[in-house]
């Protein structure tokens, strides 16, 4: 019993400890290398949280438009054209999608209708720059208005608003490591069970009544996890 309880434990510290955001970055962007050498299937934690990859693409996105603007700006102050600025710049900026953008750039380098591919291109989700920019470049030809006042302008709000998403990150930390530590607990609970001599095991699964309170603690860990994750999930869309 005390065998099985060492490792039920290590099997949730494994889970809950497995490799970080920026393991995960490099394994994805080994698969996308084509000469990558080939690597062991991914731990159970990274498939458990394959929920949250938008949220990681959201972000990643966000992050690449911050350094759009500011290689944009960039550009049009050191006296390029409207056109050749997006294309160098979009050039320049490790997008999480860089094929999505190839109808961008055709469109900046040919003299075509930039917002409009600007929308065409935007994702889904952390695509907020891009619309912005579809705008200043509307603005900036109807109304003759300064595009790289515009374009600064944009990037002052983007990088506010990163730094207000990376403070609620650090800020929701606590919570979801608590959270974690109670989804830990039960499994400490029978190895320090174990420890002191009784059989948890035998209990839990040796009658209806043990399988009732096995199911019930499963379930209310459960439950616990998912009310954790909502929580935090309402605050960041807040």
């Amino acid at each position: 019993m005390t065998t099985a309880a060492v490792f039920l434990a290590a099997v949730a510290a494994w889970l809950w400890s497995g490799p970080g955001p920026a393991t995960a970055r490099l394994w994805r962007a080994r698969e996308r290398h084509p000469h990558s050498p080939p690597r062991r299937s991914r731990p159970l934690r990274t498939r458990f949280t394959d929920a949250s990859r938008p949220s990681r693409r959201a972000a990643a996105w966000q992050a690449a438009s911050v350094e759009l603007c500011q290689g944009l700006a960039a550009e049009l102050a050191a006296g390029r054209t409207a056109g050749e600025a997006l294309a160098r710049a979009v050039s320049a900026v490790d997008f999480p999608d860089p094929v999505a953008l190839r109808p961008l750039i055709a469109a900046a380098r040919d003299g075509g209708d930039i917002p409009a591919a600007l929308l065409t291109v935007t994702p889904e989700r952390g695509g907020e720059a891009f619309r912005e920019l579809a705008a200043c470049w509307r603005v900036s030809v109807t109304t003759g208005a300064g595009l790289s006042v515009l374009v600064d302008r944009v990037a002052v709000s983007l990088r506010e608003a990163q730094a207000h998403r990376q403070d609620l990150a650090a800020q929701l930390a606590g919570p979801r490591a608590t959270a974690r530590l109670l989804a830990f607990l039960p499994a400490l609970g029978l190895l320090m069970a174990a420890g002191l001599g009784m059989s948890p095991l035998d209990f839990l699964f040796g009658g209806p009544a043990g399988v009732g309170c096995l199911f019930s603690g499963l379930a209310l860990d459960g439950c616990g996890l998912w009310w954790t994750n909502h929580l935090v999930a309402r605050a960041q869309q807040a």
